[in-house]
């Protein structure tokens, strides 16, 4: 599970006492709410199966999948199904290779979501094994289905413009930069990404 509303609290709290940008734009723009995904495979499938489309192309291709493969889609029975059975559910061949990917990791026992490494570092390294899983979608994952606090996904343009918004910058930051104003902020990144996610675009700011 993601981070609580509790732990976001705590965790903004902290980082609005050593940076005075935040508690200002917490006193307008208030708390942001939860991101919870659930933990395990199902989550970068729906990854997969969004990326590269809209989301009302994503939404209609995941309920086609769905009812081949169910709620909750045994990895097992995705490598079963052969290329025209996936392409019916509207998956490319390039989405085929990447979810083939992930459940043959899955099956092989060469990835368990039950036991990533605690390190996060660690852990976005076997999240990245997936074929089309790259570093962000990998914090995400992490972020929003474990609630690892100190999640910081840095290369994110929105979590970019929002931190350059929270602290009066003229430009927004590069990725290199976002890293490194963000050090002061650990274990509370995780809550503090959330955070510039939600002053992104946010009117009261």
């Amino acid at each position: 599970m993601g981070l609580s509303a509790e732990q976001i609290k705590q965790g903004l709290d902290a980082v609005a006492g050593i940076e005075p940008g935040f508690a200002r734009a917490l006193e307008r723009a208030g708390y942001p709410e939860p991101r919870i995904r659930e933990r395990g495979p199902t989550t970068l499938m729906r990854t997969i199966v969004g990326q590269q489309v809209s989301v009302a192309a994503a939404a209609s291709m995941w309920r086609k999948f769905e009812a081949y493969a169910g709620a909750d889609p045994d990895p097992a029975r995705v490598l079963a199904a052969d290329f025209d059975t996936l392409r019916a559910c509207g998956l490319s061949r390039q989405k085929q290779g990447y979810m083939r990917s992930l459940c043959e990791l899955v099956v092989d026992g060469a990835l368990d979501f039950d036991s990533l490494p605690a390190d996060d570092e660690e852990a976005i390294a076997q999240l990245t094994k997936i074929k089309g899983i790259g570093r962000w979608s990998a914090e995400i994952y992490l972020l929003f289905a474990e609630g690892r606090a100190d999640i910081w996904p840095a290369g994110d343009l929105a979590v970019q413009a929002g931190l350059g918004k929270l602290l009066g910058m003229d430009e927004r930051p590069s990725e290199k930069q976002t890293r490194e104003l963000a050090e002061p902020w650990r274990p509370h990144r995780g809550a503090t990404a959330i955070f510039t996610w939600h002053c992104y675009n946010n009117p009261a700011l």
